[in-house]
């Protein structure tokens, strides 16, 4: 009888990837064992091996969170070397190439307040009143079949 240690280890080696071969030499154990291992412990496997890829990723920054959080460091510093940089020393194309490029961007930034009148905020407010009516309906107002 094969114990659960010889088992977990035959579910770590199949996650990491090694053949079947290789674990038969490793463990002492016949190669369509491991096979038949194998289909048993299939979810085993791909689970171990999911959770190993993702430390895999997670060491070499390849999350999406990490590579966030690596793209704000960077831009951070870009952004203290630029104010830290005196300007003077850029050609004058250049620099009105660059305030004009900031300035769309301050515009794309920029919400344009909305105000409304009152006749829109009544309208607004039977809406929603309506809205919750037709969402909110009561025991009591259930309609009765039969």
């Amino acid at each position: 009888m094969d114990t659960l240690k010889t088992k977990e280890k035959f579910i770590e080696l199949r996650a990491q990837g090694w053949s079947f071969d290789k674990i038969a030499k490793e463990l002492n154990r016949a190669k369509q064992t491991l096979i038949d291992w194998s289909k048993n412990f299939e979810e085993e496997i791909a689970n171990l091996k999911a959770m190993e890829l993702e430390a895999l990723y997670e060491k070499h920054y390849l999350l999406k969170e990490n590579r966030l959080e690596t793209y704000a460091t960077v831009l951070n510093n870009i952004k203290d070397e630029i104010m830290n940089r005196d300007l003077s020393d850029v050609p004058t194309d250049k620099l009105l190439d660059l305030f004009l490029k900031f300035e769309n961007q301050i515009k794309d930034e920029v919400v344009v307040p909305r105000f409304k009148t009152s006749t829109e905020i009544k309208e607004d407010e039977l809406d929603r009143e309506l809205l919750d009516n037709l969402t909110n309906i009561n025991p009591e107002r259930r309609l009765k079949v039969g």
